[in-house]
Parts: C-alpha cells; structure tokens; sequence
C-alpha cells in the first residue's frame, strides 16, 4: 500500500505542476504568443553507453518559460537496467543576461533503482529532481547539474536492493570564436545508498577538458571530453556528444 501511494503521490504531483505551468502558458498565450524551442543531443560514454535526449521549452513571459525534458538510457547500459527512460517537466528562469536556472523533476522507468536491475521493469522505477544552471554570455560558457535519483517503489526480492544515486558536473569554457569553444569538464557519479548499502561509494569521477564546434548560426554542435577517472581502480573516461536546436 505503502509503494501505490508514493507512486499515486508522485504522479499526482507531476500533474499538478504540469496543470499550474500550462495554466501560466494559457494566460500568456491570451496576450502574445512566446517561442517554443526544442533540442536533441546523442550522447555516448564508457558507463552509460549510448543514451539520446531531448529538451524543450516554451515560454510563459520574458524571463521564465516551462520545459520538459527526456533521456533515453535505453540506447546504451540502461537497456540491462529495464529499457530504462527518463521523462520530466520543469520551469527554466533568466536572472541575469545569459544565466539561466532550470528546477525540474523527472520519473523513470525501468529497474535500476527499484530493484538493482534484478526485477521486473516497473513505471515509476525512481523520481530524479534536480536543477541546471546555464552560463552563456559573449565570451563564456558553462553548465552546472545536479540531481538525485531516488527509488520510488520496492520490487526487491529475497536477496534484493533498491539503489539510489546522486549526479552531478559542472563545465566551464571559453569562446575562441563563434566556431570554436574550449574548457574543463568534471563530472561525479555516487551510489548514495539503498536498502542493503551501509554507506555511499564512488561510481566515477571525471576531469579533463573538452572541445567544442558549434554552427555560428545556432543549431548543430559537437563536443569531446576526455581525461582522468579520479575513482581508484578506474583510469580514465571519455564523452561525446552532438546536438541540434530547432
């Protein structure tokens, strides 16, 4: 009973925030309609293997629009974690010329998290808030993530756990030019804990730099990092990423 009401609450929740920001949109759309803009990236590296997203927003005033986002974890490692999938909405605000603050909250499905990838593949496998600030201005770039993946029901067997995990980067660079970006990259991955975890360990930690090619006129752009795996035991990583705005 206990595992339907959280699921029923979260559900119910992510309803809500969806039924008061498309209330907001309704509102604004009565006096101007706001730009709608959508995103998608293929992303690949040595843990999660190949995992597509997407990212869209539409906006409800000058400096604040809803957003949604999804990330296909299934293309890669995630497809041994239940065909797992992430889907999420959220409110993106400006508070300062090219910075920009994005809560969201996501759920997944799948098994990773309720169940250690041991059991079945379930909707509602973890909830996943978090917050993206963006840096973008005429010289700079960067990118802050935070997030926490937390099991949202129990399908654990006899000798089962549930997992949860939190993840975080953050990035920073310099503009050569409209062409060509540079920076450093670090990025961490803990399992926090779970129903037989006794405390939280390192999954990965990463940092190096990384390089980046972008259309001048908006729309596709491809970025490489590489460098340490500062976890003992591991040695180094690798990120590839290409994306293209609409």
């Amino acid at each position: 009973m206990k595992r339907r009401l959280s699921l029923r609450s979260a559900i119910a929740g992510l309803a809500m925030a969806a039924i008061l920001l498309l209330s907001g949109i309704n509102k604004a759309q009565a006096q101007e309609e706001k730009e709608f803009n959508f995103s998608a990236s293929l992303n690949s590296d040595q843990f999660f293997g190949f995992y597509p997203t997407f990212a869209g927003s539409y906006g409800f005033s000058d400096k604040a629009s809803f957003t949604f986002y999804g990330i296909l974890w299934s293309g890669g490692t995630g497809g041994g974690w239940g065909n797992w999938t992430e889907f999420g909405i959220g409110a993106n605000f400006t508070v300062s010329e090219g910075i920009n603050i994005n809560p969201q909250i996501g759920v997944l499905g799948g098994n990773l998290l309720s169940s250690g990838a041991d059991g079945p593949a379930v909707f509602g496998d973890g909830i996943v808030p978090n917050l993206t600030i963006n840096l973008n201005k005429a010289k700079t770039e960067g990118q802050l993530y935070f997030g926490y993946y937390a099991p949202l029901r129990d399908e654990t067997f006899a000798n089962g756990t549930t997992l949860s995990f939190i993840h975080y980067w953050v990035n920073y660079g310099f503009k050569a030019n409209s062409f060509l970006s540079l920076g450093a990259h670090y990025e961490h991955l803990i399992n926090s804990g779970g129903s037989n975890v006794a405390e939280s360990t390192d999954v990965y930690q990463w940092l190096g730099p990384y390089i980046q090619f972008a259309d001048p006129k908006g729309g596709p752009f491809a970025r490489f990092s590489f460098g340490t795996d500062l976890v003992e035991g591991n040695d180094s990583f690798f990120k590839l990423t290409t994306g293209f705005s609409f």
